[in-house]
């Protein structure tokens, strides 16, 4: 089968699903602040987690297109929490494992992350590191067999529902980089405490939270001792490529939904789709979204041929996410002040948009990064 006959097949397919499991109760998750772990269940009896893993765990061993592709179909419905939430899972914690993990890790989380039966998160934040990761406080000592964590994060992404989370931790408390640790923690552990779901300005219905850590024992880290910094170096190239990804797909679905109320709206006696600014307007920004796509496009090919180099996809996130953060600006002015109105799904696009700049990453972190490989 074609490439892109495989990813037509899977967009109708999910375009199904998300009618019968999203589409009638997203708003109740919106309101409710999370997505039921019963959803989760339900992607993966239908196969839509972790696709890209490996069939001996239970996935369909497909393509990080596919990956790519399911948090595009999600991005252009307009469930950006969803598509967050799952991204998280699918594209940054079983990627971790599978790249990182040993055989008995492996054997024990993936499964499980491919099924839905158990959510995956990964814990880097703290209420005083969040783009300085090196300046963590969060611990990891040794001890008989192992290692005691203890410490917390916040702003967790599926920190609620979470059953594996991946966790840095400092084992060398003066070591800066070469002092981090990753760890793969158990939920159910003694000593791990879920704490608030918080409360956002956007991405409502994706739960977010604090997570605390008391003396919660571990075997082994993930990956090497003492390299959790060049671990996380390794793998951010994905994390940031998948949020261009879903911010290519939250524009298209922004621009579609305002091409078509710009056609019904009235000014002036005509269609404010007849009036110039209208028309610039969205052909500036059709432009710029169909030339960051093609940036993307040929990310994905980087990434899946072993070449995507970390400003590469640095350059992809910041570009495309202040592209998001424009084209739902200018779009919500195009609806007037209906845009402003919680009734129309433009003013959940504005503010769910915001934090794309933030997470992952701030814009100015991407700058720097880019900035460092243009005068190294």
């Amino acid at each position: 089968m074609e490439a892109s006959e495989q990813l037509a097949l899977l967009a109708t397919s999910l375009n199904r699903f998300l009618d019968q499991h999203v589409a009638p109760f997203y708003e109740q998750w919106e309101k409710d602040g999370i997505i039921p772990k019963s959803l989760w269940r339900a992607l993966g009896d239908a196969g839509y987690l972790c696709v890209d893993m490996h069939e001996s765990y239970g996935a369909g061993g497909g393509s990080f297109r596919l990956s790519a592709k399911i948090i595009d179909v999600i991005s252009q419905r307009g469930y950006a929490a969803l598509a967050i939430n799952l991204s998280v899972h699918s594209d940054i914690v079983a990627p971790y494992i599978a790249h990182l993990g040993t055989q008995a890790q492996k054997n024990k989380w993936l499964p499980k992350l491919i099924t839905g039966e158990v959510i995956g998160a990964i814990a880097m934040t703290e209420p005083n590191a969040g783009s300085d990761i090196q300046s963590i406080q969060t611990n990891a000592k040794a001890i008989e067999n192992g290692f005691s964590i203890s410490g917390q994060k916040t702003f967790i992404t599926n920190g609620q529902n979470a059953g594996v989370c991946i966790v840095a931790a400092k084992t060398q408390p003066t070591g800066g980089s070469k002092g981090m640790s990753l760890f793969l923690l158990d939920a159910q552990s003694t000593g791990y405490e879920i704490g608030r779901n918080l409360e956002k300005i956007g991405l409502h219905s994706g739960d977010t939270s604090e997570l605390f850590f008391q003396d919660v024992k571990v075997e082994k880290p993930l990956g090497d001792v003492d390299q959790g910094f060049k671990h996380l170096m390794e793998e951010l190239p994905r994390e940031r490529l998948i949020l261009a990804v879903g911010a290519l797909g939250a524009c298209r679905n922004i621009m579609d939904m305002t091409i078509e109320y710009t056609q019904q709206r009235q000014a002036f006696g005509q269609p404010i789709a007849h009036l110039q600014n209208t028309r610039f307007k969205l052909a500036e920004l059709e432009t710029q979204i169909k030339v960051n796509q093609a940036f993307v496009d040929q990310c994905i090919n980087e990434y899946e041929a072993g070449q995507l180099e970390a400003i590469t996809a640095s350059q992809a996130k910041l570009s495309t996410t202040e592209l998001q953060c424009k084209v739902a600006d200018e779009c919500l002015q195009l609806f007037g002040g209906y845009g402003y109105m919680q009734e129309y799904p433009i003013s959940r696009a504005y503010l769910d948009a915001r934090i794309q700049k933030i997470y992952g990453g701030t814009s100015e972190i991407m700058k720097e990064i880019i900035a460092r490989g243009i005068f190294k």
